[in-house]
């Protein structure tokens, strides 16, 4: 394994997603460098401090947000003379993320009081009202042609389409949810999945003209949904809970096709391979050690001796460290937190 030499940094770094460059925020300045030589390929200096970064698709444009100002910069690699400059006033700006066409940005105001879109072709920028979800909330079909966005208005959860070509609503309809945690598309487009926040486990299949496919209820005491995720072909939609189990669900039925648990023990017989971190002592040769009087005398105060850290493997069964998070508190460290199809 070969490693460069260190680079300061003082905020986010971010890898293009052509993996050609890497974004890296240093106060004030943004630096790119070439991920083959990482040698320096653009240099851009920014009106505040970088609190976030985010590439465009085509890795020809990459904003920068400046939240403390609260403001957003983007900048292009191939025009360096180019600038863009997004502020919403006394508004501010929460979050800003990318179009699927590179050449539009999206930013949710403080309060979720509004989404703007904003073209870089032009200076057109088109509004949409009470966005449920800041960072969350927003999903493009694969193809770039539409949006499904997130709003909340009396108490009501909706979602409204728009065409990512124009940016108006093709069309809205509501959704059975007490607080809507977040949607994601299909991978083939055909469908709209919905989650509830984790007071109330509902997982909603909606169609595009809004007719509600399948609803989902795994159980109905105790915290429910913290993940959602659909694999690569769109057969499978994968939903993990606060109750330490995977369910795996069919596009074709809306049932549940498998459930995985996370259990706090592994037993055999088991193909997982269990390493321990073990700490050794050094084996040093004293004789060529210059030792102080206090440390050859045994000082308590003599620094401890070296140790070197090496992984064995470890026979099942075996107990997996936990700890029971606290009832008091919200957002328990529990449950499937991440899942991701290979």
């Amino acid at each position: 394994m070969e490693f460069t030499e260190s680079y300061k940094q003082t905020g986010p770094s971010s890898f293009s997603p052509n993996a050609r460059y890497l974004a890296v925020a240093v106060d004030y300045r943004l630096v790119i460098r070439d991920t083959f030589s990482f040698k320096v390929v653009q240099l851009f200096s920014c009106l505040d401090k970088i609190s976030y970064i985010e590439w465009a698709r085509d890795s020809e444009y990459i904003l920068c947000g400046l939240y403390k100002k609260p403001m957003i910069q983007a900048w292009s690699l191939t025009q360096p003379e180019w600038t863009c400059k997004i502020d919403e006033g006394p508004a501010g700006i929460a979050y800003a993320r990318w179009s699927p066409d590179s050449r539009h940005i999206l930013t949710t105001s403080d309060f979720q009081l509004r989404l703007t879109v904003w073209s870089l072709l032009n200076t057109a920028c088109v509004h949409l009202q009470l966005p449920k979800h800041a960072s969350k909330g927003v999903s493009f079909t694969r193809d770039g042609k539409f949006a499904a966005i997130c709003t909340r208005r009396d108490c009501k959860d909706y979602i409204n389409l728009l065409s990512c070509h124009t940016w108006e609503i093709m069309g809205m309809f509501a959704v059975d949810t007490l607080d809507l945690a977040d949607v994601e598309w299909s991978p083939d487009d055909s469908s709209i999945v919905i989650w509830d926040s984790p007071l109330d486990y509902k997982v909603l299949i909606y169609s595009p003209d809004g007719r509600c496919l399948f609803k989902y209820q795994a159980y109905e005491s105790g915290l429910g949904v913290k993940s959602v995720s659909w694999s690569p072909c769109g057969q499978f939609l994968a939903v993990g809970s606060y109750d330490q189990i995977l369910r795996v669900l069919s596009h074709l039925t809306w049932k549940t096709f498998a459930e995985f648990m996370h259990p706090y023990a592994v037993r055999g017989p088991c193909y997982a391979a269990v390493f321990k971190e073990v700490d050794e002592p050094l084996q040093l040769d004293m004789s060529e050690l210059c030792l102080s009087d206090d440390f050859s005398q045994g000082n308590d105060d003599s620094p401890e001796r070296p140790f070197r850290v090496r992984y064995e493997v470890t026979e099942v069964p075996i107990n997996l460290p936990f700890q029971k998070p606290p009832a008091e508190k919200p957002n328990p460290k529990q449950g499937i937190g991440k899942l991701c199809f290979l």
